[in-house]
């Protein structure tokens, strides 16, 4: 097993859905030994599949554990003793009344980094507003920016709010806090809200806003597909290639692989001719196949890319050289991200089934056998039924 770059620190997952988990593969990856604390019952999401397909799961040994119960919360409570960090994605208030709450936890564990996980936050009057990653997304305004100009705004997956608003500014949060408590020797909360990270996201454009340089319409600017230099073209075989020249070098580069002649062509930031521009690169790009203008472009610099499929992808020479997607139990999925060059990161093992990993982890975590033999008798913790 590979010493990544946090190898030594152990974490708690308490287990939930969407960031947290997310959060936990990556902390993993990078060396940190996480244990998930998983229900006794299902969260009933409702997306069941099976555990080697779980890949957000992979790396961590699972012991689900009876919460509500004394025995649950005391052996709980002694697994927090012997860590440096907990995550957790409950709503505001939950962890307080299992009694495992920052109070229980920070007075068993001074130095414990208590990272929370929410889409609203910890405080204000929609704390306790339930929703997903979508809802959160629509809240900061993000969502309404993101689409075509007369229609309903672009569904981006989860990956703005659940992922880069969330899942990665909670891993962030724990880091810079676990770097902190090292120096002072004292445990936090991180209170991370998806609301507060998709907000953060957004920091360029708040910035465009205030300049009087973003327009607060779809397909209106440069990067939300307003600019014809940056965007998408179908082309002869019915597939897609994005452009995103920005620079002035970069567009005329494009213009060169495109046969154009700049002075043909209007003014590049010149707003009133972007119509005209978007159709001259509509009427060429469908002229030639997406592989075809490949060829063309690919020793220009002119910011051009094929639009792949998810299947594709994986298979592209440059991915397949950077082994951007392995494979581990026969499932492909992706490497660990980022790149350390002394301590690498890895996936440190498949998915566990929830609960299944009880004994392992009471073992490597020092309960003696007399211990674990009192809460398998109260039914505090086992195997997910």
């Amino acid at each position: 097993m590979t010493l990544g770059v946090l190898d030594g620190i152990r974490i708690i997952e308490v287990g939930a859905i969407g960031p947290v988990p997310f959060a936990g593969m990556l902390l993993s990856d990078m060396g940190a030994d996480v244990i998930r604390v998983d229900r006794l019952t299902p969260s009933g999401l409702g997306m069941p599949r099976e555990t080697r397909f779980n890949i957000t799961g992979r790396g961590r040994p699972s012991v689900a554990v009876d919460l509500k119960s004394p025995e649950g919360r005391e052996v709980f409570l002694e697994l927090v003793a012997k860590v440096e960090a907990l995550i957790e994605g409950f709503r505001p208030g939950v962890m307080e009344r299992l009694g495992i709450g920052p109070k229980e936890t920070l007075a068993v564990n001074p130095k414990l980094v208590f990272g929370r996980m929410t889409g609203l936050g910890q405080t204000g009057p929609m704390s306790q507003t339930v929703g997903h990653d979508l809802n959160y997304l629509g809240l900061t305004g993000a969502l309404s920016m993101i689409g075509t100009k007369n229609a309903a705004p672009s569904i981006p997956l989860n990956l703005v709010a659940d992922l880069g608003g969330g899942a990665l500014y909670l891993a962030v949060g724990v880091l810079g806090a676990l770097l902190e408590s090292g120096k002072s020797g004292k445990g936090q909360v991180v209170d991370c809200a998806m609301i507060d990270g998709i907000t953060s996201l957004l920091a360029s454009y708040y910035g465009s806003s205030a300049a009087g340089q973003w327009v607060h319409q779809r397909e209106s600017n440069v990067l939300d597909g307003g600019a014809p230099f940056y965007g998408l073209y179908e082309t002869a075989d019915g597939r897609y290639i994005s452009i995103a020249a920005i620079e002035p070098k970069f567009f005329s580069a494009l213009c060169d692989g495109l046969e154009i002649d700049l002075s043909d062509m209007p003014e590049q930031y010149d707003r009133e001719g972007w119509p005209e521009m978007r159709r001259q690169f509509e009427t060429v790009f469908a002229k030639k196949t997406a592989a075809e203008w490949d060829s063309i472009m690919k020793d220009r610099e002119a910011c051009f890319g094929q639009v792949l499929s998810f299947e594709e992808a994986r298979h592209h020479p440059h991915m397949k050289s950077r082994s951007v997607v392995v494979e581990s139990d026969g499932v492909p999925q992706p490497a660990p991200a980022p790149r350390f060059s002394r301590t690498p990161s890895a996936i440190q093992g498949s998915p566990s089934p929830d609960g299944a990993d009880t004994d392992a982890i009471l073992n490597a975590w020092g309960f003696d056998t007399q211990t674990r033999d009192k809460f398998r008798a109260s039914g505090a913790f086992g195997s997910r039924k």
